[in-house]
């Protein structure tokens, strides 16, 4: 399926963003597009382990990226390669998601306001057939304000106002319902009733495989496990999680009834604020959150340990997580560096020493 594929809250999303373009691509239900990677959209706005500072990523913020101009719907846009790098003290994991992922990979840039974005994202699709996917991993982005676990509402209303200021046709797909532990998977079946799902396969997620095989996101971890079996409890690094028949699917719902879940999207679009600060207040007004600095409370930075994972036993390691996760079935891999005093680069030695393949470890 073409078309610009736009993964709503950054971070780790255009990992299953890809998933979800390979799997809507084979749909046999759906028109054939054009051959070659998909074009995937994002924002450069991490956890704060990978990232010290407080907002996304713009342009100014990185050295190498592929700046494009803009054709008749907008201003250009910025792409990423595997040689971009971020200006410290600012951190991403984007270059290497450039090199890893079958895709290619453009900059979502918040920092000159929602009409800006707007245009951008106008812009990037004009080159993919005119058409967006709004892909997000876990389905905050049908939030209603008001769930007790949501935490970061921001990125994706800001994601959904800007979509629906290109007037372009767009459809939101929520993958992984309850995954990113913020609104629970009953609460989001109710509100999906009407979406028909498509369930991805395994070969959806093979494209993935190098960029989950590192990479620090949870919630796309967790739906590449359950579309490859995966079921049971899973400790993540803020949330037990329950992966289900339901966690695999993929559900597709229009832009206008995506907005009218989300009373953010709603207010972004009627209020039309000039820059980022004054949208994260909108979000914060309504949501009590604050749009900017969310990520952080909840998740504070890691300092980096000294002896990696050279220190570690596999059997030790195995019983302090066990211990740790109190009763989880599976641990994710971010989750099981925390515990055992390690970062988040150090996912692939620690894979290693734990002899797991998957984006999850199976304690059980």
């Amino acid at each position: 399926m073409s078309g610009l594929y736009v993964a709503a809250g950054g971070g780790g999303d255009p990992v299953g963003t890809l998933v979800a373009a390979r799997a809507l691509a084979a749909d046999p239900a759906a028109p054939p597009g054009p051959a070659g990677p998909p074009l995937i959209a994002t924002y450069a706005w991490e956890r704060p382990e990978v990232d010290p500072t407080s907002s996304p990523l713009g342009a100014a913020d990185f050295d190498g990226l592929l700046h494009e101009a803009g054709g008749g719907r907008g201003d250009g846009f910025a792409a990423f390669t595997p040689a971009t790098r971020a200006r410290p003290p600012a951190g991403s994991t984007m270059p290497a998601l450039a090199r890893d992922l079958p895709a290619r990979l453009l900059l979502l840039d918040p920092g000159r306001g929602l009409a800006a974005l707007a245009r951008q994202i106008a812009s990037m699709a004009e080159g993919a057939g005119g058409r967006i996917h709004v892909v997000d991993i876990g389905g905050d982005v049908l939030t209603h304000g008001d769930e007790p676990g949501l935490c970061s509402p921001f990125g994706d209303a800001l994601t959904l106002a800007a979509c629906h200021l290109t007037g372009l046709p767009t459809t939101v797909h929520v993958a992984g319902p309850g995954l990113d532990g913020e609104i629970g998977e009953r609460i989001l079946l109710e509100r999906l009733a009407a979406s028909p799902p498509l369930v991805p396969d395994r070969d959806a997620t093979a494209a993935a495989g190098r960029a989950l095989a590192w990479h620090p996101s949870e919630a796309s971890a967790l739906w590449a496990a359950a579309i490859h079996g995966a079921r049971g409890t899973v400790r993540t690094v803020n949330h037990v999680i329950a992966l289900t028949d339901a966690s695999p699917r993929l559900y597709p719902l229009p832009l206008q009834e995506a907005i009218g879940h989300n009373p953010v999207a709603r207010a972004l679009v009627e209020e039309h604020p000039a820059t980022l600060a004054a949208a994260a207040d909108v979000s914060h007004r309504l949501t009590g959150i604050p749009g900017l600095e969310s990520e952080r409370a909840r998740t504070p930075r890691q300092e980096p340990p000294a002896g990696g994972t050279a220190l570690l036993d596999r059997d030790g390691a195995v019983r302090t997580l066990r211990a740790a996760a109190d009763g989880a079935e599976h641990v994710t891999l971010r989750y099981a560096a925390r515990t055992l005093g390690l970062t988040w680069s150090d996912i692939p030695a620690l894979r290693a020493l734990l002899t797991t393949d998957t984006p999850l470890l199976r304690l059980g």
